[in-house]
């Protein structure tokens, strides 16, 4: 009898993956010559998922004519993996897209089912926002908001490869290779001046379960084997990188009475600034229970008939399948598991921890022996992806690739893991690509700008050996770039870039005005210590005067305890209130940082050409000279912080960059005293003949 979890819209496996034959695909043609009027689009993004639709969204928001390329319509905004998006690190993110004015925040708050936020018992610097979707909301919500959005076409096809052209450099520099279009699978070419490719797991991507191999990107839909060529023909480093998911269980069949209950939070917290409040009114509840040692034999007894566990290719670390947890942490004789639902008319719950490829079979023991789940119904087999990543060192911190004029790369395609890593690479692939094709410039966010920049700084300075994912410890500057003011750190950077509606600027203006103004009446205010005592607050007894922003800093002093004192603050709403709270006991952390801050933008400020040879550079070592070559850094902060380059060597390297400018600087005044030589002596016999005349 045909096992319910058997996979779909696949045929029978063979041992070893049979992938199609590859055709030729870096094609050459005269597309440089299309001019803007007769060219159909500006921007093309391949790929519909959480990296392509930000793209496309923030590439149509430039101003540039967009398409978005996906092989189906349904596939816009689809959750591969977990029912959720946010948590630790990863919820700042998805608040740093919203105010960059993106969709997701949005579309979150729509297709909810359950808000919380994580670390809510430590400071706010690293709160986690998080939620539960439903799968079939969001991309319902997701497709209604790209189908209408302005300046983006949506096109049903899959692309086979990229088309090239070349791009002379008016200095005379080298030439290098530049975007003229993209070819469809249909032999359709769409001349295009930037591309951004958003492939996910589907490049040359493979699933396994047990010792079965299929070629796909995602269960029941094909890969993509042409791009893969096309990327290393064009001199990219590929590698690949693996991730996985878990079963699919059946809710009736869970009992769910014996289980621990987490519920969300009340009242929820919206992930866009857009928003007071969420779409759901009663939230959806998830579930905690454990594995055990039978589980843990169960998957032991099991190894040899996997091949997706073999340590040639590297897994998520953060995010382990279960069979990884249980050899690298065999003396832990329980892992927790989230019993999380998939939506508020479906029957399917996501068992998040659970992760496992071994053979579907194994996988209904392991799960019948964990409490709640003794009776489980698995509806879908877990299983593991294997896919193709091109080197993130290969790209600007603009997300253009250095080999290719006009070709933009986000998402796992960069070797991270996560829909909000792969949303936050796509919003500032988008940007730039729609800038670049309306011939602006290219525009970044740095480390100390916020979780975005950290994340981009990181890929393209030290690589990726295993699948990269956001966490608020990366940040050295995580008390400046919270979770909570992402649209005080990022919002007026997007307007300036021409990617935040009026709509959103106004909302923005708005609040940050009533943020001062409130700021400014508890600044105004101030009392002798004593007076503050008499009112019932401990200040420390000394002859200075206090103001209010200086009593919301003692410990658990908020804003309506100094309401008596300053009546001016019924004026403002709970939102204003807490972000000022939040604001004021963070600000004296925020001012030590700004001396660091100022610091590291100084040396982002200093420029190196990214032709630099440094076998060339005096002083630097071997290993110095391999690691600057590969990662081919923009700025002497760049350089700084790739693996390898010591602090001796970035001073020489800095030296080495100073002299050069220096030699330049002398060049061009020498080329400059010489062309104004006959033009001086011209001048001299002008003005002698002049007063001559005047004799």
């Amino acid at each position: 009898m045909k096992k319910a979890w058997r996979l779909r819209g696949l045929s029978r496996p063979a041992g070893t993956a049979r992938r199609r034959p590859l055709t030729s695909c870096l094609q050459r043609s005269n597309f440089a010559t299309v001019t803007e009027d007769t060219r159909p689009f500006d921007v093309i993004v391949i790929g519909g998922g959480h990296a392509g639709t930000e793209a496309s969204a923030a590439a149509a928001r430039s101003g540039a004519r967009t398409a978005l390329v996906t092989p189906k319509l349904d596939n816009l905004g689809v959750c591969s993996c977990n029912p959720s998006f946010g948590g630790i690190g990863k919820g700042t993110i998805i608040r740093e897209i919203d105010a960059l004015d993106g969709v997701a925040g949005r579309i979150i708050d729509k297709a909810g089912v359950q808000f919380k936020v994580l670390n809510r018992r430590k400071g706010p610097g690293v709160w986690g926002p998080r939620a539960q979707i439903d799968r079939a909301l969001y991309k319902k919500h997701m497709r209604e908001e790209l189908q209408s959005y302005q300046n983006l076409s949506i096109i049903t096809g899959s692309v086979s490869d990229i088309v090239l052209g070349e791009n002379v450099d008016p200095t005379g520099a080298p030439s290098k290779s530049k975007i003229t279009g993209v070819r469809l699978e249909s032999g359709e070419i769409l001349p295009t001046s930037s591309v951004v490719i958003t492939t996910g797991t589907f490049l040359s991507g493979e699933i396994h379960i047990g010792l079965d191999v299929y070629p796909s990107g995602r269960i029941g839909e094909k890969a993509t084997f042409g791009l893969s060529k096309s990327l290393r023909e064009a001199g990219f480093k590929l590698g690949r990188l693996k991730t996985g998911t878990p079963p699919r269980l059946h809710r009736g069949s869970i009992d769910f009475k014996i289980l621990q209950e987490q519920p969300g939070d009340d009242p929820p917290e919206p992930f866009s600034y857009l928003n007071d409040k969420v779409s759901v009114q009663d939230q959806l509840l998830c579930h905690a229970t454990y594995t055990n040692n039978k589980s843990h034999d169960i998957v032991r007894a099991n190894l040899d008939k996997t091949v997706h566990i073999r340590e040639t290719v590297r897994g998520p670390r953060y995010c382990p399948s279960l069979e990884s947890k249980i050899i690298k942490f065999s003396q832990k004789d329980r892992h927790i598991i989230w019993l999380e639902p998939e939506g508020f008319d479906n029957d399917l719950i996501y068992p998040n921890g659970l992760s496992m490829t071994i053979p579907g079979e194994a996988q209904e023991q392991v799960l019948r022996t964990i409490q709640g789940l003794e009776n489980v119904q698995m509806t879908q087999a877990g299983y593991g992806v294997e896919y193709d990543y091109v080197d993130p060192r290969s790209l600007k911190s603009s997300l253009e690739t250095k080999a290719i004029s006009g070709l933009f790369l986000a998402g796992q395609i960069n070797g991270t893991t996560g829909y909000e890593e792969a949303a936050g690479q796509g919003i500032i692939a988008g940007i730039n690509a729609g800038r670049t094709a309306q011939g602006l410039e290219p525009v970044s966010i740095t480390r100390a700008d916020g979780f975005i920049g950290i994340m981009i700084d990181d890929l393209i300075t030290k690589g990726v050996s295993e699948p990269y994912r956001m966490f608020t410890s990366r940040s050295e500057y995580r008390m400046s770039t919270r979770a909570d003011n992402a649209d005080l750190r990022l919002t007026a950077k997007g307007r300036e870039w021409g990617v935040v509606s009026d709509r959103r600027w106004s909302q923005y203006t708005d609040e940050k005005t009533k943020i001062d103004d409130l700021t400014r009446t508890l600044g105004s205010y101030s009392l002798s210590a004593t007076a503050w005592n008499a009112a019932g607050f401990g200040a420390r007894i000394n002859t200075k005067y206090r103001r209010a922003l200086d009593i919301l800093l003692l410990p658990d002093i908020t804003l309506s305890d100094l309401e008596s004192n300053v009546p001016e603050i019924s004026k403002y709403d709970q939102r204003i209130r807490r972000r000022v709270e939040i604001e004021t006991r963070y600000a004296p952390y925020v001012n030590m940082q700004a001396a660091e801050r100022e610091a590291f933008l100084k040396d982002e400020s200093l420029r190196l050409p990214t032709d630099l040879d440094y076998d060339n550079v005096f002083g630097l070592s071997f290993h110095e000279k391999a690691a600057l070559n590969a990662a081919r850094p923009e700025s002497i902060g760049q350089a700084r912080r790739i693996e390898g380059v010591t602090p001796a060597g970035a001073v020489r390297l800095l030296s080495f960059v100073q002299g050069r400018l220096r030699r330049q600087e002398q060049a061009q005044t020498e080329r400059a005293a010489e062309e104004m030589a006959p033009l001086g002596t011209e001048v001299d016999s002008l003005d002698a003949e002049a007063r001559s005349r005047e004799l």
